[in-house]
């Protein structure tokens, strides 16, 4: 081998061991780099953000409508670029969450405490080399636990957690880790949380915003648990297993609709869930890689209205769900910079429901993608085919349709000036959603004709990172202006009557935005630090269905046309402070875009104080938060009052 000047550094006539080199790449690098828009949070951002429930980290992505009606047990779902929540996918370490009944994902009941990095990608990511349902969706948000890291002779580590905060929270959680051998680890964590969630609100008569009282919700009480145990295995230096139980549960009090000066509710939802899920990966040979995952769910809900008006004067529904899914992929590396992928997954959906005559659907699908990306040091090109074949079938009644569709993808990211970090990006890709269980066979609401609803999404983007000096280590921009065009959109339509309605395929919808983040990091001095980020978001959601409806060309219900976000840190020796921003403009709460839908923008604020320090050989985080600091009475769905002023107070030990 010859090295600079042409010295020789190695004798070429012997063989040497070349030590294993890991090259971790920063996560800025990866989003600034991507093909499609891909913003992530790490853990330690997410220790600097005011955020008690995944839904709270979540609302800081760009593009991202998050519909919550208030407090902590309140239901929360994550639409992206106006899409709907039942186009969003949910990922847990690699494998897709599924709920047949809504198609929606209730992320309202995740933590992030056990989380150790958020990740958003619009249309889907660069990585080839994944399961085919990370094909299938218009969004992916991917939630990555945090897997054990072990010092040299360290076998076991513990961290112990107390959050307490106002109207009752109180929130302990305990991790236990052991590395068992070379090969094994495993980890055991598990937290409680319940909360009383009373908080006041000011209720306004009229529209004059004159008249008003102070009230409290009711029924907003909230316990929940979540225990979790896994096990990663290195069972050779090209092999990997990991195992993972789950295991969920909250009893929750649904508030009202603080409609006609009336805020009482009775009604109370329980969920339990359980999950096991195992991936396998191995590298045959350099060129061949392979990884399959496996997962079985099942979750139960009930749902009790004591007051409903019937015979039986209560409505006492029981859901429950099954989901078995399977999942291989294979990928072969032709060259250096070329690789191509095939992927398939088998998933089959059951729901049974305490009533008479219920359908108890079952779906089978099976999806298969064949995908390719080359990559250089200018351009990266990756395009798939997604083959997706669904069938139905009910145990009473007619079932759905059964489906095939074959589905396209393109994206593209080149570097046009080799001295300067700056990208231009493109992608575009057609997908679809299957109309859920509830869309097809919920009571008179139900239609079994339903098609899918369909999307296609275009996007152009451009990326800028520099490194200007010391003083300023790292600066990032993006830009990217999106078109998305939604057909055969499942809405609910009046059919003899008013009180009669009835899902079917009539909404078209176009949508045209623009979203812009950008971060810098300062370092003034050598161990204080500055970071700034934000991002902005405007949007055209206009319904196109019916030029001689009333909602022609108006924007979609709960879809502002602008919010922004921000984020600020300041790192010192001696105290640590965060401050994060949520804005959002004015939106309405049906289709019809006329005053008395309108919901008012508004302004969140919250700053937290926290510190690390060491005693022997504990760990401690001290934290304090002030969230919603100018205590705004404002609501993201009408009629749902969010929380004001309200604080917290953490303590986290490790050992």
């Amino acid at each position: 081998m010859i090295g600079i000047n042409g010295q020789s550094l190695l004798d070429t006539t012997r063989v040497y061991d070349i030590p294993e080199v890991v090259v971790i790449q920063d996560a800025n690098a990866k989003e600034l780099r991507s093909s499609t828009p891909l913003q992530s949070f790490t853990r330690k951002e997410l220790d600097k953000m005011q955020a008690l429930q995944l839904s709270d980290a979540v609302k800081h992505f760009a593009g991202v409508s998050v519909k919550d009606y208030g407090g902590i047990g309140g239901l929360k779902t994550v639409s992206v670029r106006s899409l709907g929540a039942e186009h969003t996918s949910v990922g847990y370490d690699g494998i897709v969450i599924s709920n047949g009944q809504t198609g929606q994902i209730d992320i309202g009941k995740f933590s992030l405490e056990n989380v150790d990095r958020l990740t958003l990608a619009n249309g889907q990511s660069d990585n080839i080399f994944q399961s085919a349902r990370f094909f299938a969706s218009a969004g992916i948000l991917n939630i990555q636990t945090i897997v054990p890291q072990f010092k040299e002779n360290e076998r076991f580590r513990t961290t112990a957690l107390f959050k307490t905060g106002s109207w009752g929270l109180i929130n302990p959680a305990l991790w236990l880790d052991y590395h068992l051998s070379k090969k094994w680890i495993l980890s055991i964590n598990g937290e409680w949380m319940s909360a009383k969630g009373r908080y006041p609100y000011t209720l306004y008569y009229g529209e004059d915003e004159v008249s008003s009282s102070k009230e409290k919700r009711n029924n907003t009480e909230v316990k929940s648990g979540r225990i979790e145990a896994s096990a990663y295995a290195q069972l050779s230096e090209k092999e990997e297993l990991q195992i993972k139980t789950y295991y969920y549960e909250s009893s929750r009090g649904l508030p009202n609709a603080t409609t006609f000066y009336y805020d009482f509710s009775t009604q109370h939802l329980w969920d339990k869930n359980i999950f096991v899920q195992a991936k396998y990966k191995k590298e045959f040979t350099p060129k061949w890689i392979f990884e399959t995952s496996g997962k079985w769910n099942w979750s139960y809900q009930r749902y009790l209205d004591p007051d409903y008006k019937n015979i039986e004067k209560k409505q006492d529904n029981k859901y429950k769900q099954h989901d078995y899914y399977l999942s291989a992929v294979a990928l072969y590396k032709v060259l250096y910079n070329l690789s191509f992928s095939a992927t398939s997954d088998i998933n089959i959906q059951t729901l049974d429901v305490n009533q008479n005559n219920f359908a108890k659907p079952q779906r089978y699908s099976w999806l298969t993608a064949i995908a390719g990306k080359y990559i250089n040091n200018w351009i990266t090109v990756s395009a798939s085919g997604l083959l997706t074949f669904v069938n139905e079938h009910t145990e009473k009644g007619k079932s759905g349709s059964n489906y095939r569709r074959l589905t396209p993808f393109v994206s593209a990211t080149f570097q046009p000036i080799e001295t300067e970090d700056l990208r231009f990006r493109f992608f575009y890709k057609e997908i679809f959603r299957l109309p859920s269980f509830n869309d097809l066979y919920y009571g008179q609401i139900g239609n079994t004709n339903l098609l899918p609803e369909k999307v296609s999404q275009y996007n152009i983007g451009v990326t800028y990172t520099k490194a200007i000096a010391t003083f300023i280590p790292h600066i990032s921009l993006t830009a990217d202006a999106y078109y998305n065009k939604v057909y055969d959109k499942i809405v609910a339509t009046p059919t003899k009557n008013l009180f009669i309605w009835s899902m079917v395929n009539l909404g078209k919808v176009e949508i045209k935005g623009i979203d812009v983040t950008g971060a810098i990091q300062l370092q003034p001095f050598d161990k204080i630090g500055l970071r700034l980020s934000g991002n902005y978001t405007y949007q055209r959601a206009l319904d196109m269905t019916d030029p001689n409806g009333k909602t022609y060309r108006h924007q979609i219900a709960y879809t502002p046309r602008v919010s922004a976000s921000g984020q600020a840190s300041l790192e010192t020796p001696w105290i640590n402070l965060s401050y994060s921003l949520l804005y959002s403009g004015k939106r309405y709460c049906l289709g019809q875009n006329i005053s008395e839908n309108r919901l008012p923008r508004y302004t969140d604020h919250s700053i937290s104080a926290y510190r690390n320090f060491k005693i022997s050989k504990c760990l401690f985080t001290a934290n304090v938060e002030c969230l919603n600091l100018l205590n705004k009475n404002y609501e993201i769905v009408k009629n749902f009052p969010m929380p004001g002023r309200s604080f917290r107070a953490t303590i986290k030990v490790s050992y």
